[in-house]
C-alpha cells in the first residue's frame, strides 16, 4: 500500500510540474466537428493583460491521419478593439516529404504549434480592450480555383499567446 501512495504522489507532482507554463497568457482550443467547412470561422476573444509588453502569437492545431495534405492554408483575422482589422493568409507545412506528419504526439493524433505573430519582431497589443481572432481554412486542390468545402482531419483549432522571451 505504501508503494502505491508513493507512486501516486510522484505522478501528481510530475503532472503538476509539466502543466505549469509560465509563458502562457492565453491558450484555448475549439473542436471542429467531423469536417471543417470552408465558411466556418473559429473565433477566440482575448483581452491581453497590457498594451506595453511583447508577445508571441500561435495558431495551434490537432490533426489526425485523416488529414490528406502536406500543407495547410489558413486565413487569420485579428480584430482590434477600435475596429482595425489585420487579415493574413498563412501557409504551414504539415508533413515531411515521406508523408509522415510534423507536430508532436505518439499516436495518429498530432499537435502543431504554428507561428502567427512575434517571430520576426515582437508583437504588442497596443490598444486596451478585447481583441477577436478568427481562423478559417483556405485549402484548395491543386489546379482548382474553388476551395475545399469540407476539410477532414483537423479536429481542434486553438489560439495561444505567450510572453515574448525578449521582455
Amino acid at each position: 500500500m505504501q508503494k502505491s501512495k508513493y507512486w501516486l504522489v510522484c505522478t501528481v507532482i510530475i503532472i503538476t510540474m509539466i502543466s505549469c507554463d509560465s509563458n502562457r497568457v492565453f491558450d484555448a482550443y475549439k473542436s471542429v466537428p467531423d469536417e471543417w467547412n470552408k465558411n466556418d470561422k473559429i473565433e477566440f476573444k482575448v483581452t491581453p493583460p497590457d498594451s506595453i509588453n511583447a508577445y508571441n502569437l500561435f495558431v495551434n492545431l490537432r490533426n489526425t491521419e485523416a488529414y490528406k495534405y502536406s500543407n495547410l492554408f489558413l486565413i487569420v483575422e485579428l480584430n482590434y478593439p477600435n475596429g482595425k482589422t489585420i487579415k493574413d493568409t498563412l501557409e504551414y507545412k504539415m508533413a515531411n516529404p515521406d508523408g509522415s506528419f510534423l507536430g508532436t504526439g505518439f499516436t495518429d493524433l498530432k499537435e502543431n504549434k504554428l507561428w502567427y505573430k512575434g517571430y520576426k519582431e515582437p508583437f504588442i497589443f497596443n490598444e486596451s480592450g478585447e481583441y477577436t481572432v478568427n481562423i478559417q481554412h483556405a485549402m484548395r486542390q491543386n489546379g482548382s480555383v474553388n476551395g475545399i468545402d469540407k476539410l477532414e482531419g483537423i479536429i481542434d483549432v486553438g489560439f495561444r499567446i505567450e510572453y515574448s522571451q525578449t521582455n
